[in-house]
């Protein structure tokens, strides 16, 4: 599934662009980690809407991260618009995470 490893660069694009924003590095969960195997197992319109969520984001993502990484080379303060960047992340990311259904969820000590 190449949704996959682009759900991998994802998650490393966002922990630069929270590094810029000057937020502390996010924990990895494994709600986050087994995403891919999880919405592969699933199938269906899910998965569908999971893999056009997951290119979305990163076309997104792709360009954002350019811009603020020129911005920060002309010695612009990026971090405002890498905040906004990150917020607008998290949400989508919320929203993608939330085609696994709750019964499907990997377990943690939060909802075990």
């Amino acid at each position: 599934m190449a949704a996959a490893m682009t759900w991998a660069a994802l998650q490393d694009a966002a922990a630069a662009v929270a590094m810029m924003a000057g937020l502390e590095p996010e924990p990895a969960t494994a709600q986050v980690r087994d995403f891919p195997a999880l919405i592969r197992n699933i199938g269906g319109w899910r998965r569908r809407m999971a893999e056009s969520g997951i290119a979305d984001l990163a076309a997104i993502m792709e360009p954002g991260l350019s811009a603020l990484l020129a911005a920060k080379a002309r010695g612009a303060d990026a971090a405002p618009a890498a905040l906004a960047l990150w917020r607008e992340f998290q949400s989508a990311r919320a929203a993608i995470l939330a085609l696994v259904p709750k019964n499907m969820a990997p377990r943690t000590p939060r909802n075990a």
